[in-house]
């Protein structure tokens, strides 16, 4: 079995180690010489090997000793600073937040929001994941997930949450097609037209937002699918026009051209949704600026 090494043997060492010196090293530890010699003693008989090669004048280094000087300063440092440490991270100052976001979040709306949690929490870790909505929630669920930037709705029972985004709806389609040179384009425009939808199940949000935004308007459903980036992709094949969010702008597929809709109210909406009563407190620290984010 290994022993455990205590940090007065540490620091024993160390100093002794720096010195050069049992006398001196006792002086600046304000001890007497005979404890910290067995104190050295002890610590090289826990470790196995000789550390220091002893003389009547003074005390060098085994290449043992070197290496174990490095880590023994590593040691102190760590234990010096953890109490510091602690403290942060129970006031929130400090410590991870898991961070997850949609794909259009990405883009635009992500970089402010993390940018503005850095400049107040310069020291708090933030690790981000891209995923739909749904599995956001169950992540946040199972504690996997700290912070979701989800579309609605959401189990309000269980999460508690913000809207910290609002933006247009827009026109996505291949750039030889008529309505792409409509600005803006009434939506009674999109009768008849070959539409590309949203996966009611793992989409529902945009998938409802795309029903009401065309009640009333009779087009030719073509495939579903959960991802804008896919979408846009498929609008470049020449599969259909799609109702994206403003953000997707961002995204260059060749072909595709956006134009904006007019006498369309709806507004696509992200929240930043947390689960009540945080046991985080970094994360406590975030919601706090969540909660005075303009929208």
């Amino acid at each position: 079995m290994t022993a455990m090494l205590s940090l007065e043997q540490v620091r024993g060492f160390v100093a002794v180690a720096e010195e050069g010196n049992f006398r001196r090293a006792a002086e600046r530890l304000r001890m007497t010489q005979p404890p910290l010699s067995r104190q050295i003693q002890k610590l090289e008989r826990d470790v196995g090997v000789l550390l220091l090669d002893r003389t009547q004048r003074q005390v060098e280094l085994t290449p043992a000793g070197a290496v174990f000087l490095a880590e023994a300063r590593r040691l102190l440092a760590l234990a010096e600073a953890a109490p510091s440490t602690a403290r942060l991270v129970a006031a929130g100052h400090s410590g991870t937040v898991r961070i997850g976001f949609t794909a259009t979040a990405g883009f635009g709306f992500l970089g402010r929001f993390l940018n503005r949690i850095s400049e107040a929490l310069p020291t708090v870790e933030l690790i981000l994941g891209e995923q739909v909505s749904a599995v956001q929630f169950d992540e946040l669920s199972s504690g996997k997930l700290d912070l979701a930037l989800a579309r609605p709705p959401f189990d309000r029972a269980e999460f508690d949450g913000r809207l910290v985004h609002r933006e247009p709806l827009m026109l996505a389609a291949p750039a030889e097609h008529r309505l792409a040179i409509a600005d803006p384009i009434p939506v009674r425009e999109l009768e008849g037209q070959r539409m590309l939808v949203y996966a009611p199940g793992p989409a529902r949000y945009f998938a409802e937002l795309m029903n009401r935004v065309l009640a009333g308007v009779s087009y030719e459903p073509a495939d579903r699918l959960t991802q804008v980036h896919t979408m846009l992709a498929l609008v470049a094949a020449g599969r259909g026009l799609a109702l994206v969010p403003e953000t997707a702008r961002h995204l260059h597929p060749d072909g595709v051209s956006y134009r904006p809709l007019s006498g369309v109210s709806e507004r696509a909406e992200l929240y930043a949704v947390w689960r009540r009563r945080p046991a985080n407190p970094a994360l406590r620290r975030v919601v706090d600026l969540v909660e005075t984010w303009p929208t």
